[in-house]
């Protein structure tokens, strides 16, 4: 059944060089150049440059006409022998190709429609991977998924350093795995330890260390502004060095060399790992016990990206691919598959902002409050919003806590690379910290992460507003006060909205925003605008108790503290939880969210909700509140929290006492079983 792969690929080499192409199991002949619409050909002295761009859409994806079409071009002049070689090349600002087109595959009907798809797009790729003349990948922006599979099959790839390049293997995010040859072709070109970590974890990495792992051959460096944009002279000398490229891999001049050898100490890692049994065994039995710890079983694509690979490594390629298409097919039948995807297609609407395009752009924010919440904040702001963002409390020992924050979130970023040290430098230039209002009048929106507590946020609303101009949009980033309650102190309850982010914000993905009756179009929109440049993932909500986000949760922190009343031990609680799925134990939920916060939010909540969302006593928090056991941020709460990465946390033994004084008799006797499948699904 393997060998079918390599008798199709000798039929499929005889269409590359002048018959037709398949594509996804469909009949394709060569396209007329002028019935194009995703890319055009031109000839470049002697290399076919194939340019890829979908109009009309912000990123290109390898559907099947888009598919049909660059195979076609390829095979349509590369059958000249005029041809030397062929160039693949994005015309699109910012990305290459960022994967498959999610909604074609979601039209498969059966596991074996999907394995049929996965097995076609194996061939054609294979038939790439094997033609004769020299196609080099020139990739500038997002390379990922598909996409990268497509530039693993070319022979030679080239990146530049612009900020959107990144490339990676993020299928196992969706439910799947690679399913074009990615997990065969991935061990033997950077190796199994390096090819499993990019699979299973889904990161993407950028063109430096692409180029260390070896997934490219070559990194240019972006150009800046000329005569035409920065992105475009990139784009134009990412095509030259391309061509070229093609040219001396074509005459010889450039070979690609990529075989290992035991003489050289750097590559007995590879080798080891790629050609001696018991030592493969050793990685992938230890890949499986991590993600098993990490994920409990409840994910079934990184097992199978282990499995599938380790066929591959120790059965052959033509076992492999079979053994790749088959678990594609399966995987997208599943229904974490199917709930992965569907979280995808929510995310992807969320990026979109329904209010459109603000009439006045935000370039200048400011943070008030530079606890942990405003200090992060400001971090994405000056990070990845690229704004520049005023800082500001209400003491200089404040502020030197929240700059603290940031610049040893930088540090990090630094050590691992992903920032230089100008970089770092350039990002915090854009911050800036005072306790003055000095340089309000300049800013587009005022952030306001203060305590939770309605007389203060008053207090700064009307304060805040002698300050700033009319134009101004003034964001409360509270969790639960209602925002049309907060708007009553302005002047002008237009511009005022609701932002709800969550910690750690460097971190957490989602942005609640929440709009009043009285919110303007313009204001929502600007919203929205600087949470999607800050990365986030971005929901709007109408105003009401606890918003959208606190209002579910809050049943279930009411469950949680009365489990523990009832006796239950916070680590068996973490334990129980964690098994049936959720990410974070209950307990650790708990001190994460704020024991302060949750006893704040509980007292706002049962006041609007009663009990909907009674269960356990407020007293209890407020108690532990009172005793400074607020959560991680203080170093206790229910755990004890010393600062060091991973082990074992210790219960707060205090918190256990002030729980004693607060316990209650169970309705009935405690069942683990019961709790985790049954009586777990009644109380959240």
């Amino acid at each position: 059944m393997a060998n079918r792969l390599y008798s199709s690929l000798l039929k499929r080499r005889e269409a590359f060089l002048g018959s037709n192409l398949h594509w996804n199991g469909l009949r394709s002949a060569a396209t007329d150049a002028q019935s194009r619409k995703h890319v055009q050909v031109e000839v470049k002295d002697g290399i076919a440059v194939v340019r890829l761009n979908t109009p009309g859409e912000k990123v290109n994806v390898l559907s099947k006409e888009t598919g049909d079409e660059i195979f076609s071009a390829f095979q349509e002049y590369l059958a000249s022998p005029d041809i030397k070689g062929g160039v693949l090349i994005s015309t699109k600002p910012g990305c290459f190709i960022a994967g498959a087109d999610i909604k074609m595959l979601d039209s498969a009907p059966t596991a074996e429609a999907m394995a049929e798809i996965s097995k076609n797009g194996q061939e054609n790729l294979l038939t790439v991977e094997q033609s004769s003349k020299p196609i080099v990948a020139a990739i500038n922006g997002s390379c990922l998924g598909g996409g990268m599979e497509v530039a693993l099959a070319c022979h030679y790839r080239i990146a530049t350093t612009s900020a959107s390049t990144q490339l990676g293997q993020p299928e196992v995010m969706l439910g799947l795995l690679p399913g074009a040859g990615a997990t065969q072709r991935l061990p033997p070109l950077i190796g199994l330890l390096d090819s499993l970590d990019l699979m299973l974890t889904g990161k993407s990495v950028k063109p430096t260390k692409a180029k260390r792992l070896g997934l490219v051959d070559r990194v240019v460096h972006a150009l800046g502004p000329g005569i035409s944009s920065p992105e475009q002279r990139t784009i134009e000398y990412l095509e030259e060095v391309a061509v070229q490229a093609a040219k001396d891999l074509a005459s010889g001049t450039i070979s690609v060399k990529r075989s290992t050898s035991w003489a050289k100490p750097s590559d007995w890692k590879s080798k080891l790992t790629g050609e001696v049994p018991f030592i493969q065994n050793y990685v992938f039995d230890q890949a499986k016990k991590k993600v098993m710890k990490q994920t409990l079983g409840k994910y079934p694509a990184p097992l199978r990206i282990i499995d599938v690979t380790k066929t591959g490594l120790q059965k052959g390629k033509a076992e492999g691919y079979e053994a790749e298409s088959e678990a594609f097919g399966e995987l997208k039948m599943t229904s974490e598959s199917k709930s992965l995807i569907s979280i995808f297609f929510g995310q992807t609407e969320c990026k979109k902002n329904k209010f459109g395009k603000p009439s006045v752009p935000v370039k200048r924010v400011a943070v008030l409050g530079a606890g942990l919440m405003g200090a992060g904040i400001a971090e994405v702001g000056i990070q990845k919003a690229g704004h520049d963002v005023i800082l500001k409390d209400t003491s200089s020992k404040a502020l030197g806590r929240g700059m603290d924050q940031i610049s040893k979130n930088f540090a990090k970023r630094v050590k691992k690379r992903q920032l230089t040290s100008f970089e770092r430098d350039k990002l915090m230039a854009r911050l800036y910290p005072q306790i003055d209002y000095n340089g309000f009048h300049t800013v587009d929106m005022v952030i306001e992460a203060v305590f939770e507590d309605l007389e203060i946020k008053h207090k700064v609303v009307k304060e805040i507003e002698q300050h700033i101009p009319d134009t101004c949009v003034f964001a409360s980033n509270t969790s639960a006060l209602p925002i049309s309650k907060i708007a009553e102190a302005s002047r002008r309850p237009e511009k005022v909205v609701g932002m709800h982010y969550f910690s750690p914000v460097d971190k957490m993905p989602l942005l609640e925003i929440i709009t009043t009756d009285k919110t303007s179009n313009e204001t929502a929109a600007a919203a929205v605008s600087v949470g999607l440049k800050q990365g986030k993932t971005v929901i709007v909500v109408r105003d009401g108790p606890g918003f959208y986000t606190t209002r579910i949760l809050s049943p279930l922190m009411a469950e949680i503290v009365r489990l523990l009343q009832e006796g239950l031990d916070p680590k068996e609680l973490d334990r129980l939880s964690k098994q049936f799925g959720f990410p974070v134990g209950f307990a650790t939920l708990a001190d994460e969210v704020g024991i302060d916060v949750a006893a704040h939010v509980a007292e706002d909540l049962s006041k609007a909700f009663g009990n909907r969302v009674a269960g356990s006593d407020v007293g209890l928090l407020k108690e532990l509140v009172a005793s400074g056991f607020t959560g991680r941020k203080a170093g206790r709460g229910i755990f004890v929290y010393s600062g060091k990465k991973g082990g074992n946390r210790e219960i707060n033994s205090a918190a256990g006492e002030i729980l004693k004084r607060y316990a209650i008799a169970p309705k009935k006797p405690f069942d683990s079983m019961q709790i985790w499948g049954v009586d777990l699904n009644e109380r959240v």
